[in-house]
């Protein structure tokens, strides 16, 4: 289902190949087999751009996408990545950066040019220059075709985070202490160890893709979830934004949807129900060619 505030509800046990982002990631890379890239990866004079995350949420779509090209059936030769943030400070080889996230969970696994893997420098000299940089970069791959990316359970997506300019570009952020204290887990509990500030896309970067895949799993980012697509646009939950995007989709499990009214969920079922009647032998048809 891709429609402007889309809303898919997945089961709790996916089935195997079904896990969400993986029909949205698909037609950006190539048939591996063929060596050349996919025709649907192509948009004007380039081909596929990708903008990804780090974090928990995504691993499942990343071991998929893996999978499938071990198997030889993709390929990522031509498709360049850009990543959201980075944390300012933290050597690119710490195991908790989003550098090393990004090549041990996924990079190292495919065929993906190196050069095409674009990642912001926390370490650069200039950080401003770094985020102008990347922009830029952007800009000249085309724009980003499809952006996945989780939130926070406080809205946030990227380190954009309560407060911050629905309209923002990339970035020197300024961490909240909620978050500080959230990810000292991955610092062994140590709050001096943990970054304080990271480099991070803005909210306008995002919204300039053609198209958004928000990914909402568990219960504690219900709220979050409610508060994307039930209330208005509001700077204090970035995600919100969103409902403003001609093509976005929210992937989300049931436990997600707990804060949401009854006849919301109903309605978008039942959407769900349609799409996959429609596009499912559609895209059956098109895996068995």
């Amino acid at each position: 289902m891709r429609t402007s505030r889309g809303l898919r509800r997945l089961p709790r046990a996916p089935r195997a190949g079904a896990h969400p982002g993986l029909r949205a990631w698909t037609p950006l890379a190539g048939r591996g087999r063929s060596g050349s890239p996919g025709a649907a990866g192509l948009r004007g004079s380039h081909a596929g751009s990708a903008g990804g995350s780090a974090g928990s949420t995504p691993l499942g779509c990343y071991k998929k996408l893996i999978e499938y090209h071990k198997n030889g059936d993709l390929s990522f030769k031509y498709v360049k990545t850009f990543n959201m943030d980075e944390y300012v400070g933290l050597p690119r080889n710490h195991p908790e950066s989003y550098h090393s996230y990004m090549w041990n969970n996924f990079f190292k696994h495919i065929d993906i040019d190196p050069n095409n893997a674009h990642i912001l420098d926390g370490n650069a000299t200039d950080l401003q220059a770094e985020c102008d940089a990347f922009e830029k970069k952007i800009k000249e791959a085309g724009g980003i075709d499809l952006f996945v990316g989780g939130i926070g359970p406080d809205g946030h997506i990227a380190f954009n985070e309560p407060g911050s300019s629905l309209v923002s570009r990339t970035r020197l952020k300024t961490l909240a202490m909620d978050t500080i204290l959230a990810n000292a887990k991955y610092f062994d509990g140590d709050l001096s160890k943990v970054p304080t500030m990271a480099l991070t896309v803005g909210v306008g970067t995002v919204m300039d893709a053609r198209e958004v895949m928000i990914l909402i799993t568990g219960a504690h980012k219900a709220f979050a979830l409610y508060k994307a697509i039930e209330e208005g646009v509001n700077h204090m939950w970035t995600v919100s934004a969103f409902q403003q995007h001609p093509r976005t989709i929210f992937v989300c499990d049931e436990d997600a949807t707990l804060e949401l009214r009854v006849k919301t969920v109903k309605y978008f079922k039942g959407l769900m129900h349609v799409h996959n009647k429609l596009v499912d032998p559609l895209y059956s048809m098109k895996e068995g060619n």
